[in-house]
């Protein structure tokens, strides 16, 4: 799908969607639990993409599960299905974090997938499965699993992905004998492992943080709670605060948890620290217009804000640079040269850093507009979203049905709050 966008001003209120990280988790939690569990999705009108390759791997797993417009409402799994076939779509995700647990309480499982996920990192989780009971068939998607999960010490790098920690963290409490995570270079991306271990405890799951990574208990349980209410999504709700920071007027996002564990709350920070004039009371976060300067960022916990902070940069006066994007490479695209080719595309000037990107700002190449390729990848979409309506020449972003990876809705809302798109 191509979509046009004209010059507009963005500004308003709009309600954050539920955070596709925390119901990812959820989802998991829900299906190895003792009892049914409604999940509440305030803000969520249409599943993403990913959240759906979740619900149909965990009814793969035996769990049911019914979206009725508020709630995901989901009975766990009784009995494993014998020799499940999980088709993870192109959800990284949801297929790392059920790797460890069809290992755990499957015969036999088979995992596929779609788009550019079978080139993406796995290979130092099947290691550390491989080390305590499962062989696995290849080294890249399509492979089977044959063997058992057992307790035992997982040794992890810490700085490729930390879902192979999350999965982890999901399948070893189930097993007969307590284990432990070992990582063997720093932990990058930590917050992401704190939305894991909050979900956790909703269920009842123990864990032990230690000097080197973590001790987890065997032999436990999960809990349901009944009813819970998911965090509104602070990474998709970012690029609506950039617009306000741009813009001509205010934006205000509500269903904003300042106390989430979700690192992409640290937005509230970055924009001040380009020096945006940011509000937040209570749930709610207002960004002002502002004069906004060039500055450096260090992504290492937040690499998913690149492609809408690149977009604050080019609009700010001076150069910006950002680092401790590597991992970003491995994406739904290499989103490192995908930014910088957006931002070009666009009419800025950046330069690309094996770690990241430096924007040189509105003073040496203002924005004007220009054709975008979203090169898969949904945060491409967003972003060039928001530039284009700062811009004064028309844009167009194709392949702009990305967006549905993780905010179906992103358009709806984005005219909602007066933007200027629609589809060729």
């Amino acid at each position: 799908m191509q979509v046009l966008l004209q010059s507009s001003v963005l500004s308003g209120n709009i309600e954050a969607i539920a955070s596709k990280s925390d119901v990812h988790r959820l989802l998991f939690c829900a299906a190895l639990a003792d009892a049914p569990t409604d999940i509440r999705m305030p803000g969520t009108t249409e599943l993403s993409d990913d959240i759906q390759a979740t619900m149909s791997c965990i009814q793969e797993l035996g769990a049911l599960v019914k979206w009725d417009g508020e709630y995901l409402r989901v009975a766990p799994a009784q009995k494993p299905a014998d020799h499940p076939a999980f088709n993870c779509r192109e959800s990284g995700s949801t297929l790392r974090f059920l790797l460890p647990i069809a290992a755990a309480v499957c015969q036999s499982p088979s995992f596929s997938g779609e788009g550019r996920l079978p080139e993406r990192p796995i290979i130092e989780l099947l290691q550390a499965m491989e080390q305590n009971g499962i062989s696995c068939s290849a080294e890249k998607l399509p492979f089977t699993f044959s063997g058992s999960l057992k307790p035992g010490t997982y040794s992890l790098p810490g700085n490729v992905s930390s879902q192979y920690i999350t999965g982890l963290l999901f399948a070893l409490p189930l097993l007969p004998g307590d284990s432990s995570i070992v990582l063997t270079s720093e932990l990058q991306s930590a917050s992401y492992i704190d939305i894991t271990i909050h979900a956790l405890r909703r269920f009842g799951i123990r864990t032990r943080r230690t000097r080197s990574g973590w001790d987890v208990p065997g032999n436990q349980i999960y809990h349901s709670p009944g009813e819970l209410t998911a965090d509104g999504d602070w990474s998709n709700a970012a690029y609506f605060l950039a617009a306000g920071a741009i813009g001509e007027k205010p934006v205000t996002v509500t269903n904003l948890n300042e106390k989430s564990p979700q690192g992409d709350k640290a937005i509230v920070p970055v924009l001040r620290k380009f020096g945006a004039e940011v509000q937040v009371e209570g749930n709610s976060v207002t960004v002002f217009p502002s004069r906004l300067r060039g500055t450096t960022v260090d992504l290492s916990d937040i690499p998913d804000s690149l492609p809408v902070l690149a977009v604050v940069a080019a609009f700010a006066e001076g150069k910006s640079t950002f680092t401790g994007a590597a991992r970003l490479r491995l994406k739904e695209s290499d989103r490192i040269r995908s930014v910088a080719d957006m931002i070009t595309a666009l009419g800025g000037s950046v330069r690309e850093q094996l770690d990241g990107l430096i924007v040189s700002g509105r003073n040496a190449a203002p924005l004007t507009g220009g054709d975008v390729s979203s090169c898969n990848d949904h945060r491409i979409v967003m972003a060039a979203a928001i530039a284009a309506a700062n811009a004064p020449q028309e844009s167009t972003i194709d392949g702009a049905e990305a967006v549905r990876k993780s905010y179906p809705t992103f358009f709806s809302d984005y005219n909602r709050l007066g933007g200027l798109s629609h589809g060729i």
